[in-house]
């Protein structure tokens, strides 16, 4: 019992926002972005929210602000498209490096394979993302790009 007490205070202690931000594997962060364009529940159909809760939940600090700007982008970068129907997503972890883990994220859109690395840190919220890369672009770049 007294061990059941000490986690619970520890939860209190850490409060709400440390709770929800981060992910506790790379590989579970990027599962959880692609949670967010399946074709089941309304809410997880529309891509990764711009909200706070999510940016916090999901983004780096360096990137947090790009992330929920309002912009008016041609496509999203995280499918590569406007629209999505996406097949099995492979996850995989490429290189560790220092502070940074790469994770490729591997999928047909509509039947058009697109292939994004991760950019991820560990810090003290979990693992957020600090940066995508696409064979042509980032999304530093691309959210840089079309601002408003």
């Amino acid at each position: 019992m007294r061990e059941l007490a000490g986690v619970a205070a520890l939860f209190v202690g850490l409060g709400p926002a440390a709770a929800d931000a981060g992910f506790r594997t790379p590989e579970s962060l990027v599962r959880n972005v692609y949670a967010h364009y399946g074709q089941g529940a309304p809410e997880l159909s529309k891509g990764l929210p711009q909200d706070a809760a999510t940016t916090r939940q999901f983004f780096d600090p360096s990137l947090r602000k790009a992330w929920s700007a309002p912009r008016t982008a041609p496509y999203d970068f995280l499918v590569q498209s406007p629209s999505w129907k996406l097949g099995p997503v492979a996850i995989a972890v490429i290189r560790r490096q220092y502070d940074k883990t790469y994770v490729a994220a591997n999928f047909d859109n509509r039947g058009r394979p697109v292939t994004l690395n991760f950019i991820l840190v560990n810090g003290p919220e979990g693992w957020l993302i600090m940066d995508v890369e696409s064979p042509h672009d980032s999304l530093r770049m691309f959210l840089e790009q079309f601002r408003n």
